[in-house]
């Protein structure tokens, strides 16, 4: 092999090595929804997850739920104390419909308005639904029903999730439709096989950012089953 051609390859692996150890840092640093393995049927986990709050959208497609999910938590909110207020001081008038500055994602703060930069949760909860897609983010465990900020857009809203059991199916590598669905297929197929009854539909679960390496990407997916114990 000639060395240009070694040269690029190192280069190229080089820049794989930085893309997946950067990806393996923002997996870490962002806050991801607790929950505790309560039993597993095959490669199938059952997690029992505490009651969280989900901030939801039902959009034509992805994009265009997405976009309105990172402007709510990028500051289209108000809380309680903007709320309360009978003149709030406008601190921006952005395009994205909110009135919060743009502030770094590692350093949510709440401005003088009561706009609030919330932070990416992980996972991110996408299903399709009649009329679209259904996305959902989950808000970070210091938020309750009562606590969490407001959506400006009422495209947006605000869901109260109690404590659930999901059986749980993980995968890697691009999650198209073609494999979300034979993903699901093989989860409904394992909670059969072990006659653990199901209590909703199913849905997906991402974890990451859309320019992780397919290779270290956690996709998962999900479905509400009656007992823990089945």
């Amino acid at each position: 092999m000639n060395r240009p051609v070694s040269l690029a390859l190192g280069a190229a692996g080089a820049a794989v090595g930085v893309l997946g150890a950067w990806n393996l840092y923002r997996r870490y640093t962002t806050e991801s929804v607790p929950y505790t393995v309560v039993a597993s049927v095959g490669d199938v986990e059952l997690r029992r997850y505490p009651p969280t709050v989900l901030a939801e959208t039902v959009a034509d497609g992805r994009r265009e739920a997405f976009g309105r999910l990172f402007r709510y938590i990028a500051g289209a909110n108000e809380t309680e104390t903007d709320l309360a207020m009978t003149a709030p001081v406008r601190v921006g008038d952005g395009d994205d419909g909110g009135r919060g500055v743009s502030i770094p994602m590692t350093a949510p703060v709440e401005v003088s308005d009561g706009s609030r930069r919330i932070p990416m949760t992980a996972p991110v909860e996408t299903d399709d639904v009649e009329g679209g897609v259904r996305m959902a983010f989950y808000l970070p465990a210091e938020y309750d029903a009562e606590s969490a900020p407001r959506p400006t857009d009422e495209d947006v809203t605000l869901v109260a999730v109690p404590e659930r059991t999901l059986a749980v199916r993980r995968f890697s590598w691009r999650p198209t439709g073609r494999r979300v669905a034979r993903e699901v297929e093989r989860l409904e197929a394992a909670l059969a096989s072990a006659s653990v009854p199901v209590a909703g539909e199913p849905f997906y679960m991402g974890y990451d950012a859309p320019w992780t390496l397919p290779f270290l990407r956690r996709n998962e997916v999900a479905v509400e089953v009656e007992s823990a114990d089945a």
